[in-house]
């Protein structure tokens, strides 16, 4: 079926050929940072992960999500959902890289990242976390790839793929319990040091995953003969919708409690995400953006009739996954370090490498996922006909 990737359109080459630029310039960066080290980042003593694990951490919540479209097909056989399962565990094969690739960045050395292999430390959640998302990732891989070429040749998948199909279930909760785990069993950082981090991240993950997922369903219509349904399109848009409520009452709860206790250390962490502290306020204008995506987007999703429109419901989507993007995949992370166990303010600004570097990384995971949507397009495509 991989050939199916080897042809198309110009815009279509054109893609490729923006994506491979934009990870070219992103390796000569990376081999850049190879032979300075981390010092070119603008992470330091005070802040050692920053936009690399910011970005992981969000990435993984992106591939998790798949199993909100798995989850209905195979266990509660949701035949709407058949056209798109395949899409969202593409869509889980290439967020997994790309959380890979930005542990890899993060490492500063790729010699180190042998050591949890070498050296293999099961009480540490690194171990872990590694073992579960490489797990993660070859089970999508068998997965969608053999479910689609049973689907190319007009025949049931293979008996031994549903055992396989059953375990990604529960591991695909797995892979963000454990990143969470990694955040939340650091007892110095305040912001992250609280029983719910765990859910939250899963609830901020069942929202922007399907988000996104709606989104590439409706550009894939636009663009090739292959329509993924519109109820399907419509009982994601309701996924998206319970999982951003729930994720921003998350959020509020951890007002709550940091506000209604008046612990300072757990109110310091939001102080300086929403409001500034001490002069300090980076941040803050990030977490109004997303502050203020989220309740459009929890607008127009609730509302059955705004919903219903595709158009609204793609805006909405972007808003949910943006505001998400910027919740977890910067202001989360970054405001744990603030303030620092002294109790003094550092803040971080990534470098223009380390920016080229993500960007980097973002292409590679596009120019995969594009790939893998293009074989499997074509092949629904081809069955359909």
């Amino acid at each position: 079926m991989l050939e199916k990737a080897l042809t198309g359109s110009k815009k279509y080459w054109s893609w490729i050929t923006l994506l491979l630029i934009l990870i070219g310039i992103g390796f000569g960066c990376y081999l850049y940072q190879l032979s300075r080290g981390l010092t070119i980042t603008g992470m330091g003593r005070d802040i050692s992960w920053g936009l690399y694990i910011a970005q992981f951490t969000f990435l993984v919540g992106v591939a998790a999500s798949a199993v909100m479209v798995v989850l209905p097909y195979y266990l509660h056989n949701y035949k709407a959902f058949g056209k798109i399962t395949v899409l969202g565990e593409f869509l889980a094969v290439s967020a997994v890289t790309m959380c890979l690739l930005f542990v890899l960045a993060d490492l500063g050395n790729i010699k180190r990242m042998f050591f949890l292999l070498l050296y293999p430390t099961p009480n540490s959640i690194m171990f872990w976390d590694m073992i579960v998302l490489n797990i993660y990732l070859l089970l999508n891989i068998v997965i969608a790839w053999n479910t689609l070429a049973a689907e190319r040749k007009g025949v049931p998948p293979p008996a031994w793929l549903k055992p396989l199909i059953y375990l990604s279930i529960p591991w695909a909760v797995s892979i963000h319990t454990v990143t969470a785990f990694l955040y939340a069993g650091l007892p110095g950082r305040h912001l992250w040091l609280t029983a719910i981090l765990a859910v939250r991240f899963l609830g901020s993950a069942f929202a922007a995953g399907p988000a996104l997922l709606v989104i590439l369903c409706l550009i894939v219509r636009r663009i090739s003969k292959f329509d993924p349904g519109k109820e399907a399109i419509q009982n994601l848009g309701r996924i998206v919708t319970y999982a951003l409520l729930i994720s921003i009452f998350f959020v509020a709860l951890e007002f709550f409690t940091a506000y209604y206790s008046k612990v300072p250390g757990h109110i310091h962490g939001l102080q300086y995400l929403f409001f500034g502290l001490e002069g300090h306020a980076k941040l803050v204008p990030w977490m109004r953006v997303a502050t203020v995506l989220a309740i459009i987007a929890a607008i127009l999703l609730v509302n059955p009739n705004t919903r219903k429109n595709e158009t609204i419901l793609g805006f909405a989507c972007a808003a949910t996954f943006i505001s998400l993007w910027i919740e977890k995949g910067i202001g989360l992370v970054l405001a744990g370090f603030v303030p620092n166990p002294l109790e003094k303010i550092v803040e971080y600004t990534p470098t223009a490498p380390e920016l080229l570097i993500t960007l980097g990384i973002w292409a590679t995971g596009f120019l995969i996922l594009t790939v893998l949507y293009k074989i499997a397009v074509s092949v629904k495509e081809e069955v359909a006909a």
